[in-house]
């Protein structure tokens, strides 16, 4: 088997694995309770969050652990924007945000606050300009992803974190910002001091970390209205007994990815622009989508002329491939992906479109394997399509 769908998910670390097994036996107690069951469960939960406040270069009770990236998004989305009550206010986000995001403005939208759009160029590239031009007097949150998570092209969060702190000092309108990182982890740097930002989404599972667990960073002294109500977990900011299994695998896994990104990227870099050449010199009619260079280290999104994006994965699967067309979350869906429309690229090209994501076991060998077969069926599929018509 040849997995190349990273972006959708990872496998867990055993290393990960080994630090949860603890608290999947013995130390099963709940974080809230007094005893000592309880006590070492708190202990396992305040120590996570520590770690990955460390990696993330802010306090740990700036830390809201959360069931995974889409309710981070929906508590950065909505918790802003209802803070002290509101009923109104000024949302700016992009076209090709994650789904946990524009469904989320969406929703904003149908109960009266206003949402602003903005577009993106062919290679899914938001600029700093448009995203000041959009800003008013009553704008209370900017939401642009670190990078996106079909084409991997990188966003300038820390110019537009740059661009709000500068209106802030000049006393000017400046909403809070607020970054989807979740394909950023163990790719990008994620020190918010660095990019400047507010809030920032993570996942662990995109990291090679279990699922079911994410966190929301909240800069100290933002207002945000919680989401869940009940007990007072998470400084009163969702409700709910901690996932201490899931936690403690969280911080393993962000800790041990941070400490690898800078040789793991490089690495997965040199395989991804290796990969894109041979696609394009052994298979006619590709086209990256995408950045050809702000991108993430590990993610190649091509388009193969008239051929269906499905058709090729089937293929590709009962080969010993897997890749994908796009978002996981959306799979199965017959409208081409709207990141890609978006970018204006034709819905056709768009139907045709494949992701391939790599990972830390990722090897060239296995890259040659997937061009050769890539190669053998684009060229039956269209054969099968010429005869066709």
């Amino acid at each position: 088997m040849i997995y190349l769908d990273h972006a959708a998910t990872t496998p867990l670390d055993p290393r990960v694995r080994d630090a949860m097994l603890p608290f999947l036996n013995e130390n099963w107690g709940n974080p809230s309770s007094i005893h000592q069951h309880g006590q070492r469960a708190r202990h396992a939960v305040d120590s996570a969050r520590e770690t990955i406040a460390t990696e993330l270069h802010c306090q740990p009770r700036e830390i809201i652990f959360t069931s995974g990236g889409t309710e981070a998004d929906n508590l950065a989305l909505r918790g802003v924007m209802r803070a002290g009550g509101a009923t109104t206010g000024h949302l700016i986000t992009t076209t090709i945000e994650h789904h946990a995001v524009l469904h989320t403005a969406e929703d904003l939208e149908k109960d009266g606050f206003e949402v602003t759009y903005l577009p993106v160029d062919k290679h899914g590239l938001v600029t700093v300009e448009q995203v000041e031009a959009a800003i008013r007097t009553d704008t209370k949150l900017v939401s642009v992803m670190l990078a996106n998570n079909e084409v991997g092209t990188i966003e300038p969060i820390r110019d537009i974190g740059k661009i709000l702190q500068k209106r802030r000092e000049r006393g000017e309108t400046a909403p809070l910002l607020h970054t989807d990182a979740v394909q950023g982890a163990g790719a990008i740097n994620l020190d918010v001091r660095h990019l400047k930002v507010d809030l920032l989404s993570l996942s662990a599972h995109k990291c090679y970390g279990p699922k079911g667990i994410g966190c929301l960073f909240v800069k100290h002294g933002v207002q945000l209205r919680p989401m869940q109500t009940g007990g007072g977990q998470e400084h009163h900011q969702r409700a709910g007994t901690e996932h201490v299994t899931g936690i403690v695998g969280f911080a393993a896994a962000l800790q041990s990815a941070s400490e690898a990104r800078e040789t793991e990227a490089a690495r997965q870099t040199e395989l991804r622009d290796y990969f894109i050449v041979q696609l394009q010199k052994e298979i006619a009619g590709t086209q990256l989508l995408g950045h050809p260079t702000q991108r993430l280290p590990n993610n190649i999104c091509m388009s193969f002329a008239g051929i269906e994006s499905e058709s090729l994965l089937l293929r590709l699967d009962l080969a010993g491939i897997c890749a994908s067309s796009g978002s996981a979350c959306t799979s199965g869906a017959l409208e081409p992906s709207h990141v890609l429309l978006a970018m204006g690229i034709g819905t056709e090209a768009a139907h045709s479109a494949i992701r391939f994501t790599l990972g830390k076991n990722t090897t060239k060998e296995e890259l040659d394997t997937t061009v050769k077969e890539i190669k053998k069926i684009t060229g039956e599929l269209r054969q099968l399509n010429d005869k066709t018509d």
